[in-house]
Protein backbone atom coordinates (compact mmCIF):
# COMPACT_ATOMS: atom_id res chain seq x y z
CA UNK A 1 0.00 0.00 0.00
CA UNK A 2 1.64 3.25 -0.94
CA UNK A 3 2.23 5.78 2.14
CA UNK A 4 -0.48 8.39 0.77
CA UNK A 5 -3.15 5.57 0.97
CA UNK A 6 -2.17 4.83 4.16
CA UNK A 7 -2.27 8.45 5.46
CA UNK A 8 -5.98 8.35 3.96
CA UNK A 9 -7.10 5.53 5.99
CA UNK A 10 -5.31 6.63 9.46
CA UNK A 11 -7.45 10.05 9.07
CA UNK A 12 -10.73 8.27 8.45
CA UNK A 13 -9.67 5.76 11.43
CA UNK A 14 -9.13 8.89 14.11
CA UNK A 15 -12.45 10.23 12.92
CA UNK A 16 -14.46 6.98 12.52
CA UNK A 17 -17.49 5.43 14.73
CA UNK A 18 -17.23 1.49 16.11
CA UNK A 19 -20.54 -0.01 16.59
CA UNK A 20 -19.95 -3.35 18.94
CA UNK A 21 -23.37 -5.77 19.19
CA UNK A 22 -22.98 -7.59 22.18
CA UNK A 23 -25.66 -10.82 21.14
CA UNK A 24 -24.83 -12.80 24.57
CA UNK A 25 -23.79 -16.14 23.91
CA UNK A 26 -24.98 -17.05 20.07
CA UNK A 27 -23.72 -20.15 19.23
CA UNK A 28 -21.93 -20.59 15.75
CA UNK A 29 -23.61 -24.06 14.92
CA UNK A 30 -26.78 -22.16 14.97
CA UNK A 31 -26.22 -19.56 13.73
CA UNK A 32 -24.80 -21.25 10.00
CA UNK A 33 -27.82 -23.50 10.73
CA UNK A 34 -30.37 -20.48 10.48
CA UNK A 35 -28.33 -18.52 7.84
CA UNK A 36 -28.29 -21.80 5.31
CA UNK A 37 -31.97 -21.88 6.54
CA UNK A 38 -32.35 -18.13 4.47
CA UNK A 39 -34.08 -16.80 7.71
CA UNK A 40 -31.46 -14.24 8.54
CA UNK A 41 -30.72 -12.02 6.21
CA UNK A 42 -28.75 -9.56 7.52
CA UNK A 43 -26.48 -11.49 9.67
CA UNK A 44 -25.63 -13.29 6.69
CA UNK A 45 -25.13 -10.23 4.88
CA UNK A 46 -22.34 -9.00 8.16
CA UNK A 47 -21.12 -11.95 7.66
CA UNK A 48 -20.53 -12.00 4.10
CA UNK A 49 -18.32 -8.54 4.34
CA UNK A 50 -16.85 -9.66 7.81
CA UNK A 51 -13.03 -10.67 8.52
CA UNK A 52 -15.09 -13.47 10.78
CA UNK A 53 -13.39 -15.35 13.53
CA UNK A 54 -14.14 -17.82 16.39
CA UNK A 55 -13.56 -17.25 19.78
CA UNK A 56 -12.24 -19.34 22.70
CA UNK A 57 -13.86 -18.51 25.98
CA UNK A 58 -10.07 -19.00 27.66
CA UNK A 59 -12.06 -20.87 30.76
CA UNK A 60 -14.29 -24.19 31.44
CA UNK A 61 -16.94 -24.47 34.16
CA UNK A 62 -17.31 -23.45 36.63
CA UNK A 63 -15.55 -20.13 35.49
CA UNK A 64 -17.35 -20.53 31.88
CA UNK A 65 -19.92 -17.82 32.81
CA UNK A 66 -21.07 -14.75 30.55
CA UNK A 67 -20.37 -12.31 33.67
CA UNK A 68 -16.90 -13.59 33.61
CA UNK A 69 -16.48 -13.93 29.76
CA UNK A 70 -17.40 -9.98 29.33
CA UNK A 71 -15.37 -8.48 32.35
CA UNK A 72 -12.75 -10.14 30.11
CA UNK A 73 -13.95 -8.99 26.76
CA UNK A 74 -14.15 -5.24 28.21
CA UNK A 75 -10.74 -5.26 30.17
CA UNK A 76 -8.51 -6.93 27.46
CA UNK A 77 -7.32 -9.20 30.47
CA UNK A 78 -7.79 -12.82 31.53
CA UNK A 79 -10.12 -14.05 34.59
CA UNK A 80 -6.73 -14.57 36.35
CA UNK A 81 -5.75 -11.28 36.28
CA UNK A 82 -9.62 -9.37 36.61
CA UNK A 83 -10.62 -12.17 39.23
CA UNK A 84 -14.27 -11.18 38.48
CA UNK A 85 -16.62 -14.19 39.29
CA UNK A 86 -19.48 -12.99 40.03
CA UNK A 87 -22.24 -10.30 38.36
CA UNK A 88 -22.14 -7.49 40.10
CA UNK A 89 -18.38 -7.06 41.14
CA UNK A 90 -16.77 -5.37 38.14
CA UNK A 91 -16.21 -2.50 39.90
CA UNK A 92 -13.61 -4.76 41.60
CA UNK A 93 -11.75 -4.75 38.45
CA UNK A 94 -9.00 -2.79 39.07
CA UNK A 95 -8.21 -1.58 34.96
CA UNK A 96 -10.10 0.31 32.62
CA UNK A 97 -12.59 -0.59 30.49
CA UNK A 98 -12.03 -0.38 26.78
CA UNK A 99 -15.09 2.21 26.52
CA UNK A 100 -12.70 4.12 29.27
CA UNK A 101 -9.97 4.29 26.92
CA UNK A 102 -12.14 6.18 24.10
CA UNK A 103 -13.07 8.28 26.87
CA UNK A 104 -9.72 9.10 27.60
CA UNK A 105 -8.63 10.23 24.46
CA UNK A 106 -11.23 12.80 24.27
CA UNK A 107 -14.20 10.58 22.30
CA UNK A 108 -17.28 10.28 23.01
CA UNK A 109 -18.72 6.68 24.25
CA UNK A 110 -22.34 5.25 24.25
CA UNK A 111 -22.73 1.89 26.47
CA UNK A 112 -25.96 0.72 26.32
CA UNK A 113 -26.54 -2.57 28.88
CA UNK A 114 -23.14 -4.43 28.40
CA UNK A 115 -22.78 -6.92 31.12
CA UNK A 116 -21.07 -6.43 34.05
CA UNK A 117 -20.18 -2.78 33.21
CA UNK A 118 -17.96 -0.57 35.43
CA UNK A 119 -16.49 3.34 34.32
CA UNK A 120 -14.35 5.51 35.31
CA UNK A 121 -15.49 8.20 37.05
CA UNK A 122 -17.19 11.51 34.56
CA UNK A 123 -17.16 9.33 31.36
CA UNK A 124 -17.51 11.03 28.21
CA UNK A 125 -20.26 10.05 27.22
CA UNK A 126 -23.60 7.80 28.48
CA UNK A 127 -23.33 4.68 30.50
CA UNK A 128 -26.41 1.91 31.21
CA UNK A 129 -25.38 -0.92 32.85
CA UNK A 130 -26.39 -4.42 32.77
CA UNK A 131 -29.89 -4.51 35.05
CA UNK A 132 -28.06 -7.01 37.51
CA UNK A 133 -25.22 -4.16 38.35
CA UNK A 134 -25.53 -3.45 41.75
CA UNK A 135 -22.82 -0.86 42.26
CA UNK A 136 -22.76 0.71 38.95
CA UNK A 137 -26.00 3.15 38.30
CA UNK A 138 -26.44 5.15 35.06
CA UNK A 139 -24.91 8.17 33.66
CA UNK A 140 -26.44 10.20 33.35
CA UNK A 141 -28.83 9.92 35.72
CA UNK A 142 -31.87 10.99 33.09
CA UNK A 143 -31.21 7.28 32.33
CA UNK A 144 -32.28 6.26 36.40
CA UNK A 145 -36.37 5.90 34.80
CA UNK A 146 -35.41 3.12 31.93
CA UNK A 147 -33.02 1.43 34.00
CA UNK A 148 -35.37 0.92 37.31
CA UNK A 149 -37.73 -0.56 34.75
CA UNK A 150 -35.85 -2.98 32.82
CA UNK A 151 -34.16 -4.01 36.45
CA UNK A 152 -37.25 -4.70 38.10
CA UNK A 153 -38.80 -6.99 34.81
CA UNK A 154 -35.77 -8.75 34.02
CA UNK A 155 -34.82 -9.63 37.66
CA UNK A 156 -38.63 -10.94 38.47
CA UNK A 157 -39.26 -12.07 35.01
CA UNK A 158 -40.28 -15.41 36.41
CA UNK A 159 -43.19 -14.05 38.17
CA UNK A 160 -46.53 -13.26 36.47
CA UNK A 161 -46.76 -9.71 37.65
CA UNK A 162 -43.59 -7.76 38.22
CA UNK A 163 -43.41 -5.64 41.19
CA UNK A 164 -43.55 -1.94 39.34
CA UNK A 165 -45.15 1.34 41.30
CA UNK A 166 -47.54 3.25 38.97
CA UNK A 167 -44.81 6.02 39.36
CA UNK A 168 -42.26 4.14 38.14
CA UNK A 169 -44.44 2.65 35.64
CA UNK A 170 -45.04 6.16 34.29
CA UNK A 171 -41.58 7.93 34.78
CA UNK A 172 -40.71 5.21 32.37
CA UNK A 173 -43.01 5.92 29.83
CA UNK A 174 -42.29 9.31 29.66
CA UNK A 175 -38.41 8.98 29.60
CA UNK A 176 -39.12 6.49 26.21
CA UNK A 177 -41.75 8.76 25.14
CA UNK A 178 -38.79 11.86 25.11
CA UNK A 179 -35.78 9.31 23.89
CA UNK A 180 -36.55 7.31 20.76
CA UNK A 181 -39.63 5.19 21.37
CA UNK A 182 -40.49 4.62 17.70
CA UNK A 183 -44.35 3.37 16.90
CA UNK A 184 -43.03 0.59 15.80
CA UNK A 185 -42.21 -0.81 19.35
CA UNK A 186 -45.65 0.50 20.60
CA UNK A 187 -47.70 -1.35 17.79
CA UNK A 188 -45.27 -4.44 19.38
CA UNK A 189 -46.17 -3.73 23.11
CA UNK A 190 -49.60 -3.92 22.10
CA UNK A 191 -49.96 -6.89 20.29
CA UNK A 192 -47.77 -8.35 22.89
CA UNK A 193 -50.76 -7.63 25.68
CA UNK A 194 -53.28 -8.76 23.36
CA UNK A 195 -52.01 -11.87 22.70
CA UNK A 196 -51.35 -12.52 26.05
CA UNK A 197 -54.90 -12.72 26.87
CA UNK A 198 -55.77 -15.79 24.91
CA UNK A 199 -52.37 -17.51 23.85
CA UNK A 200 -49.06 -18.44 25.30
CA UNK A 201 -47.01 -15.65 24.49
CA UNK A 202 -45.34 -14.19 27.38
CA UNK A 203 -42.09 -15.37 26.55
CA UNK A 204 -41.66 -13.11 23.44
CA UNK A 205 -41.28 -10.27 26.42
CA UNK A 206 -37.84 -10.88 26.29
CA UNK A 207 -37.89 -9.40 22.88
CA UNK A 208 -40.09 -6.62 23.32
CA UNK A 209 -37.64 -5.32 26.03
CA UNK A 210 -34.95 -5.51 23.44
CA UNK A 211 -37.06 -3.52 21.19
CA UNK A 212 -36.86 -0.76 23.39
CA UNK A 213 -33.94 -0.98 24.45
CA UNK A 214 -32.44 -0.91 20.80
CA UNK A 215 -34.76 2.60 20.61
CA UNK A 216 -33.11 4.06 23.54
CA UNK A 217 -29.51 2.88 21.78
CA UNK A 218 -30.36 4.47 18.42
CA UNK A 219 -31.77 7.75 20.01
CA UNK A 220 -28.43 8.09 21.86
CA UNK A 221 -26.47 7.28 18.80
CA UNK A 222 -28.22 9.40 16.54
CA UNK A 223 -28.18 12.11 19.14
CA UNK A 224 -24.30 12.04 20.48
CA UNK A 225 -22.49 10.35 17.29
CA UNK A 226 -20.26 8.41 19.67
CA UNK A 227 -16.39 6.57 18.61
CA UNK A 228 -17.61 3.25 20.53
CA UNK A 229 -21.14 2.58 20.88
CA UNK A 230 -21.95 -1.11 22.65
CA UNK A 231 -25.80 -2.59 22.56
CA UNK A 232 -26.22 -6.08 24.74
CA UNK A 233 -28.71 -8.34 24.16
CA UNK A 234 -29.61 -11.64 26.62
CA UNK A 235 -32.54 -12.57 25.23
CA UNK A 236 -31.73 -15.15 22.75
CA UNK A 237 -28.97 -16.55 24.91
CA UNK A 238 -32.10 -16.81 27.67
CA UNK A 239 -34.30 -18.77 24.43
CA UNK A 240 -31.34 -21.33 23.82
CA UNK A 241 -31.02 -22.01 27.94
CA UNK A 242 -34.88 -22.72 27.88
CA UNK A 243 -35.94 -23.75 24.55
CA UNK A 244 -33.60 -25.96 23.12
CA UNK A 245 -35.01 -29.13 24.24
CA UNK A 246 -37.78 -27.73 21.87
CA UNK A 247 -35.31 -26.93 19.17
CA UNK A 248 -33.92 -30.33 18.95
CA UNK A 249 -35.97 -32.87 21.00
CA UNK A 250 -34.56 -35.93 19.68
CA UNK A 251 -31.20 -35.23 21.45
CA UNK A 252 -33.22 -35.87 24.66
CA UNK A 253 -34.12 -38.31 26.13
CA UNK A 254 -37.27 -36.33 28.38
CA UNK A 255 -39.00 -35.35 25.63
CA UNK A 256 -41.05 -31.73 25.80
CA UNK A 257 -44.87 -31.97 25.62
CA UNK A 258 -47.20 -31.58 22.38
CA UNK A 259 -48.60 -28.51 23.67
CA UNK A 260 -45.12 -27.12 24.91
CA UNK A 261 -43.90 -28.14 21.95
CA UNK A 262 -46.43 -26.36 19.36
CA UNK A 263 -45.74 -23.32 21.36
CA UNK A 264 -41.62 -23.56 21.71
CA UNK A 265 -40.57 -25.65 18.62
CA UNK A 266 -39.27 -22.41 16.95
CA UNK A 267 -38.39 -19.86 20.09
CA UNK A 268 -34.76 -20.36 19.44
CA UNK A 269 -34.67 -19.50 15.71
CA UNK A 270 -37.61 -16.83 16.99
CA UNK A 271 -34.50 -15.43 18.91
CA UNK A 272 -32.04 -15.45 16.36
CA UNK A 273 -34.11 -13.47 13.96
CA UNK A 274 -35.24 -10.65 16.82
CA UNK A 275 -31.22 -9.76 16.70
CA UNK A 276 -31.19 -10.59 13.00
CA UNK A 277 -33.86 -7.90 12.53
CA UNK A 278 -31.60 -5.09 14.63
CA UNK A 279 -28.38 -5.98 12.69
CA UNK A 280 -30.62 -4.74 9.91
CA UNK A 281 -31.37 -1.73 11.83
CA UNK A 282 -27.36 -0.68 12.49
CA UNK A 283 -26.92 -1.42 8.97
CA UNK A 284 -29.67 1.77 8.56
CA UNK A 285 -27.88 3.86 11.21
CA UNK A 286 -24.47 3.61 9.80
CA UNK A 287 -22.63 5.46 7.35
CA UNK A 288 -20.38 3.60 4.80
CA UNK A 289 -17.04 3.90 6.93
CA UNK A 290 -18.43 3.00 10.34
CA UNK A 291 -17.02 -0.79 11.77
CA UNK A 292 -19.68 -2.70 12.87
CA UNK A 293 -18.61 -5.81 15.30
CA UNK A 294 -20.98 -8.46 16.25
CA UNK A 295 -19.28 -10.54 19.28
CA UNK A 296 -20.96 -13.48 21.50
CA UNK A 297 -17.84 -13.84 23.91
CA UNK A 298 -19.02 -17.76 24.14
CA UNK A 299 -21.85 -19.77 23.16
CA UNK A 300 -24.04 -22.85 23.80
CA UNK A 301 -24.73 -26.06 23.27
CA UNK A 302 -27.54 -29.04 24.48
CA UNK A 303 -27.25 -29.31 28.29
CA UNK A 304 -28.11 -33.41 28.83
CA UNK A 305 -26.56 -33.91 32.19
CA UNK A 306 -30.11 -33.79 33.94
CA UNK A 307 -31.98 -35.64 32.04
CA UNK A 308 -31.49 -38.73 34.37
CA UNK A 309 -33.80 -36.71 37.47
CA UNK A 310 -35.73 -35.12 34.59
CA UNK A 311 -33.53 -32.03 33.50
CA UNK A 312 -32.55 -29.23 35.24
CA UNK A 313 -35.20 -26.84 37.05
CA UNK A 314 -34.82 -24.23 39.69
CA UNK A 315 -36.75 -23.05 42.55
CA UNK A 316 -37.02 -19.06 43.98
CA UNK A 317 -38.49 -17.44 47.65
CA UNK A 318 -42.07 -16.99 46.96
CA UNK A 319 -41.86 -13.94 49.46
CA UNK A 320 -38.38 -12.81 50.07
CA UNK A 321 -39.35 -11.47 53.46
CA UNK A 322 -41.34 -14.46 54.11
CA UNK A 323 -37.89 -16.98 53.08
CA UNK A 324 -35.88 -14.44 55.75
CA UNK A 325 -38.46 -14.79 58.51
CA UNK A 326 -38.58 -18.69 58.44
CA UNK A 327 -34.43 -18.54 58.26
CA UNK A 328 -34.19 -16.50 61.09
CA UNK A 329 -32.60 -13.88 59.57
CA UNK A 330 -33.77 -10.06 60.72
CA UNK A 331 -34.64 -8.27 57.62
CA UNK A 332 -33.86 -4.75 59.64
CA UNK A 333 -30.67 -5.52 59.44
CA UNK A 334 -30.27 -7.15 56.29
CA UNK A 335 -31.87 -6.43 52.44
CA UNK A 336 -32.49 -8.92 49.87
CA UNK A 337 -33.10 -8.72 46.21
CA UNK A 338 -33.17 -11.61 43.47
CA UNK A 339 -29.96 -11.55 40.94
CA UNK A 340 -30.08 -14.09 38.04
CA UNK A 341 -31.81 -17.31 38.08
CA UNK A 342 -32.57 -18.86 41.58
CA UNK A 343 -29.75 -16.70 43.27
CA UNK A 344 -30.41 -13.32 45.30
CA UNK A 345 -28.58 -11.05 47.15
CA UNK A 346 -28.91 -10.83 50.72
CA UNK A 347 -26.77 -7.21 51.82
CA UNK A 348 -25.65 -6.34 55.22
CA UNK A 349 -23.10 -3.65 56.21
CA UNK A 350 -22.63 -5.53 59.46
CA UNK A 351 -19.98 -8.01 58.55
CA UNK A 352 -20.94 -9.67 62.10
CA UNK A 353 -24.41 -10.05 60.90
CA UNK A 354 -23.26 -11.51 57.30
CA UNK A 355 -21.46 -14.79 59.37
CA UNK A 356 -24.71 -15.01 60.94
CA UNK A 357 -26.90 -15.10 58.01
CA UNK A 358 -24.50 -18.01 56.84
CA UNK A 359 -25.17 -19.72 59.94
CA UNK A 360 -29.17 -19.27 59.61
CA UNK A 361 -28.55 -20.57 55.52
CA UNK A 362 -26.62 -23.72 56.56
CA UNK A 363 -29.69 -24.55 58.83
CA UNK A 364 -32.05 -25.15 56.28
CA UNK A 365 -32.58 -28.53 54.68
CA UNK A 366 -34.81 -30.62 53.08
CA UNK A 367 -34.33 -34.10 53.18
CA UNK A 368 -31.43 -33.96 54.88
CA UNK A 369 -29.85 -32.39 52.24
CA UNK A 370 -28.91 -28.33 52.04
CA UNK A 371 -31.82 -25.94 50.83
CA UNK A 372 -29.32 -23.22 49.95
CA UNK A 373 -25.90 -22.81 48.47
CA UNK A 374 -24.36 -19.53 49.68
CA UNK A 375 -20.92 -17.40 49.09
CA UNK A 376 -19.63 -14.53 50.83
CA UNK A 377 -19.44 -11.71 49.03
CA UNK A 378 -17.97 -7.82 50.20
CA UNK A 379 -21.47 -6.91 50.59
CA UNK A 380 -23.36 -9.76 51.99
CA UNK A 381 -24.40 -13.25 51.22
CA UNK A 382 -24.91 -14.27 47.57
CA UNK A 383 -27.30 -17.95 47.34
CA UNK A 384 -29.97 -19.70 45.89
CA UNK A 385 -31.91 -22.84 46.19
CA UNK A 386 -29.64 -25.70 45.84
CA UNK A 387 -32.46 -27.77 44.26
CA UNK A 388 -32.32 -28.61 40.97
CA UNK A 389 -35.14 -31.25 39.98
CA UNK A 390 -39.07 -31.50 41.06
CA UNK A 391 -39.42 -31.68 44.64
CA UNK A 392 -42.73 -33.52 45.69
CA UNK A 393 -45.09 -31.79 46.90
CA UNK A 394 -45.31 -33.20 50.17
CA UNK A 395 -41.85 -32.72 50.81
CA UNK A 396 -40.96 -30.39 54.13
CA UNK A 397 -38.51 -27.59 54.69
CA UNK A 398 -36.73 -27.20 58.31
CA UNK A 399 -34.79 -24.50 59.57
CA UNK A 400 -33.44 -26.87 62.34
CA UNK A 401 -36.05 -26.05 65.02
CA UNK A 402 -39.53 -25.55 62.75
CA UNK A 403 -41.02 -27.76 59.76
CA UNK A 404 -43.01 -25.94 56.85
CA UNK A 405 -44.28 -27.12 53.93
CA UNK A 406 -41.37 -26.85 50.84
CA UNK A 407 -44.02 -25.28 48.58
CA UNK A 408 -44.60 -22.37 51.41
CA UNK A 409 -41.04 -20.94 50.87
CA UNK A 410 -40.49 -21.83 47.25
CA UNK A 411 -41.99 -21.68 44.05
CA UNK A 412 -40.92 -24.09 40.79
CA UNK A 413 -40.07 -21.82 38.20
CA UNK A 414 -41.89 -23.66 35.00
CA UNK A 415 -38.56 -23.34 33.05
CA UNK A 416 -36.42 -26.44 32.33
CA UNK A 417 -32.75 -25.74 31.11
CA UNK A 418 -31.92 -27.38 27.81
CA UNK A 419 -29.04 -25.26 27.06
CA UNK A 420 -25.69 -24.62 28.81
CA UNK A 421 -22.26 -22.70 28.20
CA UNK A 422 -20.01 -23.91 25.64
CA UNK A 423 -16.68 -22.06 24.96
CA UNK A 424 -16.77 -21.24 21.05
CA UNK A 425 -18.06 -17.74 20.35
CA UNK A 426 -18.54 -15.65 16.86
CA UNK A 427 -16.52 -12.60 15.98
CA UNK A 428 -17.27 -10.55 13.11
CA UNK A 429 -15.42 -7.67 12.07
CA UNK A 430 -16.96 -5.78 9.38
CA UNK A 431 -14.21 -2.50 8.24
CA UNK A 432 -14.77 -1.18 4.75
CA UNK A 433 -10.72 -0.74 4.85
CA UNK A 434 -10.59 -4.70 5.42
CA UNK A 435 -11.27 -7.69 2.46
CA UNK A 436 -14.15 -9.89 3.90
CA UNK A 437 -12.32 -13.27 4.78
CA UNK A 438 -12.75 -16.36 7.12
CA UNK A 439 -9.56 -16.92 9.80
CA UNK A 440 -8.83 -20.26 10.84
CA UNK A 441 -6.80 -19.43 14.29
CA UNK A 442 -9.76 -18.69 16.92
CA UNK A 443 -9.33 -15.44 18.90
CA UNK A 444 -8.86 -15.15 22.37
CA UNK A 445 -11.19 -12.90 23.93
CA UNK A 446 -8.53 -10.39 25.70
CA UNK A 447 -7.76 -9.90 21.77
CA UNK A 448 -10.96 -8.14 21.59
CA UNK A 449 -10.31 -4.32 23.33
CA UNK A 450 -6.81 -4.12 21.61
CA UNK A 451 -8.71 -4.97 18.29
CA UNK A 452 -11.28 -2.49 19.14
CA UNK A 453 -8.93 0.27 19.98
CA UNK A 454 -6.72 -0.52 16.74
CA UNK A 455 -9.97 0.47 14.60
CA UNK A 456 -10.47 3.62 16.38
CA UNK A 457 -6.89 4.45 16.18
CA UNK A 458 -6.62 4.53 20.07
CA UNK A 459 -3.99 3.87 21.91
CA UNK A 460 -3.74 0.44 23.36
CA UNK A 461 -2.78 0.52 27.33
CA UNK A 462 -0.09 -1.69 28.95
CA UNK A 463 -2.68 -3.95 30.97
CA UNK A 464 -4.25 -5.61 28.12
CA UNK A 465 -2.34 -8.59 27.28
CA UNK A 466 -3.68 -9.32 24.23
CA UNK A 467 -3.02 -7.94 20.41
CA UNK A 468 -5.19 -6.45 17.60
CA UNK A 469 -5.87 -9.41 15.13
CA UNK A 470 -6.40 -7.68 11.61
CA UNK A 471 -3.38 -7.12 10.04
CA UNK A 472 -2.41 -3.96 8.66
CA UNK A 473 -1.09 -5.85 5.77
CA UNK A 474 -5.12 -6.31 4.55
CA UNK A 475 -6.02 -2.45 4.99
Amino acid sequence: MDPCSSRVILQMQSNRKLILLELNELTPRLMSRFIDEDVLPNFRRLRDESQVFLTDAGEDPPLLEPWIQWATVHSGVPYAQHGIQHLGDSHRTGVPAVWDCVSRSGRNVWVCGSMNTWHAPDPNGAILPDPWARHVRPTPRELDPYFDFVRAHVLEYTRDEVPMTKQKLFAFFKFMRQHGLRLGTVVAIARQITTEQFAETRWKRAAILDRLQFDLFRWYYKKNGPALSAFFSNSTAHYQHVYWRNMEPTLFSNAPRKSEQSVHQHSVRFGYQQMDRMVGEVFRMADPATVIVMLSALSQQPCLKYEATGGKTYYKPTDYHEFLRFSGIDSTKCSVEPVMSEEFHIRSADSVYVAQIEQRLKCLRVSGQPAIRFRRDENGVIGGCAIFTEVPPDEMLTNGCVTTPFSRIFYHVDLTKSGMHDRPGLLWVRDPTLTPKVEAEPVDLTDVAPTILSLLNVPIPTHMTGRNRLSLVDR
